[in-house]
């Protein structure tokens, strides 16, 4: 507490600064689940948010043990580390989104011109087989039989 006392933090001021280094990574978890919810690739931004957490913890630990300038340092760092992770999740988000969106025309465009060879191919390919077979049916020579009774 003497050191405290020194520095000029006090409780509320460390509580303060461990809310909100608090606020900034549950901003960051909500941002990078509805990224996740979008198709995006959001590991690195949940391992940069479990950093967080980890000095956020440092930072309730010497809370609790009355160190409130090391407190108000932990929170700090924590906050200054999770503090983009939001908006970057929104980007990486929005990018999945995109990505889904083009990938779905896509998807939607060759599966018509998929059904559209098969349909006009059946048709011409059952024309051509007709015609063919008509063609061999009527090059045939009919053969005579008598009758014999």
């Amino acid at each position: 507490m003497l050191i405290s006392a020194v520095s000029g933090v006090n409780r509320d001021d460390a509580l303060t600064a461990i809310a909100r280094a608090e606020s900034a990574i549950e901003l960051g978890y909500q941002a990078v689940v509805a990224a996740e919810a979008a198709g995006a690739n959001v590991s690195g931004l949940l391992e940069e948010l479990n950093v967080g957490a980890e000095i956020l913890a440092s930072a309730k630990m010497f809370y609790r043990v009355g160190s409130f300038d090391f407190a108000v340092y932990f929170a700090d760092v924590c906050y200054a580390a999770v503090i983009n992770v939001a908006a970057r999740a929104d980007e990486v988000g929005g990018l999945a989104e995109v990505d889904g969106k083009w990938r779905l025309y896509l998807t939607v465009g060759a599966s018509t011109l998929g059904v559209g060879c098969v349909v006009f191919g059946g048709i011409f390919g059952w024309r051509w087989f007709k015609r063919r077979y008509y063609r061999r049916v009527l090059e045939r020579k009919p053969e005579v039989v008598t009758d014999e009774s």
